[in-house]
């Protein structure tokens, strides 16, 4: 990226986000600190990123005509890619037109969209640790895979979803007809494909933050974040905290990992890898190529979050990794079906100490919606983590 220009001039620099939810709020808010001009692109209208950015789009990113019609009018100098359901193979191909540059790359993007891309990535291309795992097109073909070697425990996911949507953990033969319901219901779009997984007994599961962005002598060059330890239910996010605590054989394994998936998959910009990790053993579990649900936590524990490195990364700018304070995040759901809901103590979250809340303007609730996280950042990290669940507890979502 040359030199950044000033939001509505002949000279900006603007940057479009494909899915402009809580995430891409962040990377926006980042990116106008730096002056960029941006332009916000979701499903639906008044996603939390629209209503930030300095244009909004509302469009089907799943649609080739639509999302290559918007780019060509747009004509952005950056295509950020925010969420997994995009037409991916439209980017790969403005890209090669030389069209826009797509952050980190429009293959890292067709790759990490679906799981069957990078999980061959990973395991058969790369040679990396993962748990065994088949791709089944049918119910029959899932219980097949299940009795021809994966056994249970296992798990289920479509291989295109995000936030644990569809994702089934089985315990045995009763699961599998629901857990392949689950998966249709659960996919980002219908695909009719799951990755059956087995099961790896691991002590715990991290997050390594990785950023490639450029050096003094315009090369990349690889960063790590402090690992984040979570906790997720039915793959779901609901808490997670920084740094968590590891072997360092481990931690050096984890890099090692992160760094081999990122290196294969190019460009700039921040990537969330998630790892399983058993006393110094590490398995590869997946990666994104953009901020991730977890890393949220470094909004309270970094000198730059997750998004300021990405935005920065993207624009070639430096970057640093350095960890400010020990702290956690825990997710506010939203408790109700309804829209424009309103939320009772804040204040009360507010007063537990050293803790922030972010709200995300979600313009609709659900139960299980991801509407806010609270923050808190301690010394200790344990402490944080009780303290952040406590303030998130304190937000009570309601219908009006």
């Amino acid at each position: 990226m040359q030199a950044l220009g000033t939001p509505h001039s002949p000279n900006a620099t603007r940057v479009m986000l494909l899915g402009s939810g809580e995430l891409g709020k962040e990377v926006l808010i980042a990116l106008q600190r730096l002056g960029v001009e941006t332009i916000a692109v979701d499903r639906y209208e008044h996603a939390p990123g629209q209503q930030v950015a300095h244009h909004a789009r509302t469009i089907a990113m799943s649609d080739p005509a639509a999302l290559r019609a918007l780019i060509e009018a747009e004509r952005p100098d950056v295509v950020v890619p925010e969420i997994e359901a995009i037409a991916t193979q439209t980017l790969e191909a403005l890209e090669a037109e030389g069209v826009v540059r797509v952050i980190p790359t429009a293959r890292a993007a067709r790759l990490t969209m679906d799981r069957e891309g990078i999980r061959r990535l990973a395991a058969e291309t790369l040679g990396l640790p993962t748990s065994p795992y088949q791709f089944c097109d049918s119910l029959d073909e899932l219980q097949a895979a299940i009795d021809g070697g994966i056994g249970y425990p296992c798990v289920v996911k479509p291989v295109m979803s995000s936030s644990g949507k569809g994702q089934s953990k089985l315990d045995g033969p009763a699961d599998v007809a629901q857990a392949w319901d689950y998966a249709m219901a659960g996919g980002r779009v219908s695909h009719g494909r799951v990755i059956v997984e087995g099961f790896i007994d691991f002590d715990y599961e991290i997050t390594q933050l990785t950023v490639r962005a450029l050096g003094a002598d315009g090369q990349v060059e690889t960063h790590f974040c402090d690992p984040i330890g979570h906790v997720q239910v039915s793959g779901d996010y609901v808490e997670s905290w920084q740094p968590h605590p590891m072997h360092p054989a481990a931690l050096e394994e984890s890099r090692r990992i992160a760094k081999a998936v990122t290196d294969n998959l190019g460009g700039q910009g921040l990537f969330g890898v998630e790892l399983f990790v058993k006393g110094a053993q590490v398995w590869f579990s997946e990666v994104s190529p953009r901020p991730h649900d977890t890393g949220m936590v470094t909004m309270i524990t970094q000198w730059q979050n997750e998004f300021e490195l990405h935005a920065r990364a993207i624009l070639g700018l430096p970057v640093s990794t350095a960890l400010k304070s020990p702290g956690a995040s825990a997710v506010i759901y939203g408790g109700v079906e309804a829209t424009g809901i309103v939320f009772d103590g804040v204040d009360e979250a507010l007063r537990v100490p050293n803790s922030e809340v972010r709200l995300f303007g979600k313009p609709e609730s659900f139960v299980k919606r991801r509407m806010g996280v609270a923050l808190v950042h301690d010394a200790d990290v344990e402490t944080a983590r009780v303290q952040a669940r406590l303030a998130a507890s304190k937000v009570r979502p309601r219908a009006v």
